[in-house]
């Protein structure tokens, strides 16, 4: 942890990474950090006790630079970045849909990048980390990447052809959850159920099965075939949600999302 590491861009998601890698061990004094509004910078520095700089600064004197801002800034802030980036320093982009090559194209040539697509659960530490390297990054970089990102979640490694699906999974995946109890909350109160009552029993039903989901192993139809007693309650509502085509639905939206993640690499935004 000798290393200097800036987050440029720090967000949600870049401040969560930013408060995980403090968490985990890494000094302050080793951390910068660089936002837009000067107000927000003080916000960081005093909260974190890290220096805030300028991307040109971060750029000169960071061994490994984290690109946390969103897709369409990405090119102004290569713009900023590539008269400073040497090629010894790491650059690990956060960006849904930017490609390692496209990074790659802007900096000096032998860069080595590595993208990485993290999920917002990584603000209470239970995120996923998707990590693909680019055509100069080693196996030391990947796991470097996984240090810091291992702070606030867990990590995989796939190809980077794989990266548009996993974003599409992982990447967007809690929102259809929080969809999901949205609907289900909605169903409790047409049910009868005050609306707190009914948020409660569906957020502790859905850790449950998720706890169980990670620590049992089983498959999710072993579980799911559990609860589902014949001509009982249960099995009613899964027709139901077959004969509405749920199951079709996610498969459609999925494939949706990962039709988007391929567009923003492309740069049709």
């Amino acid at each position: 942890m000798t290393q200097t590491v800036a987050v440029l861009g720090t967000g949600k998601i870049g401040e969560a990474l930013l408060s995980g890698m403090i968490r985990a061990g890494w000094p302050a004094s080793a951390l910068l950090v660089t936002a837009r509004r000067a107000d927000r910078a003080e916000e960081l520095r005093t909260r974190y006790g890290v220096e805030a700089v300028t991307n040109a600064d971060a750029a000169k004197r960071a061994d490994t630079l984290i690109l946390a801002v969103k897709p369409q800034d990405m090119n102004r802030l290569l713009d900023e970045l590539a008269p400073h980036v040497s090629a010894d320093r790491l650059v690990i982009s956060a960006a849904a849909g930017i490609t390692t090559a496209t990074i790659e194209s802007r900096l000096a040539p032998n860069t080595p990048v590595v993208r990485v697509m993290p999920n917002t659960p990584v603000l209470v530490d239970e995120g996923m980390s998707v990590i693909s390297g680019g055509s100069h990054a080693t196996a030391e970089h990947l796991a470097h990447t996984e240090e810091i990102f291992g702070g606030v979640g867990k990590t995989l490694r796939v190809p980077e052809s794989q990266q548009d699906a996993a974003t599409a999974l992982s990447g967007s995946g809690p929102a259809y959850f929080y969809f999901l109890v949205e609907a289900m909350t909605d169903a409790g109160i047409l049910l009868g159920l005050p609306r707190a009552q009914a948020h409660d029993l569906i957020v502790q039903a859905a850790i449950g099965a998720a706890v169980m989901l990670r620590d049992s192993g089983e498959h999710p139809v072993k579980l799911r075939e559990a609860v589902t007693s014949p001509a009982g309650t249960t099995i009613n509502a899964i027709r139901e949600l077959e004969n509405h085509g749920v199951r079709a639905a996610l498969i459609a939206a999925l494939e949706a999302a990962r039709d988007r993640s391929r567009e923003l690499a492309s740069g049709n935004g």
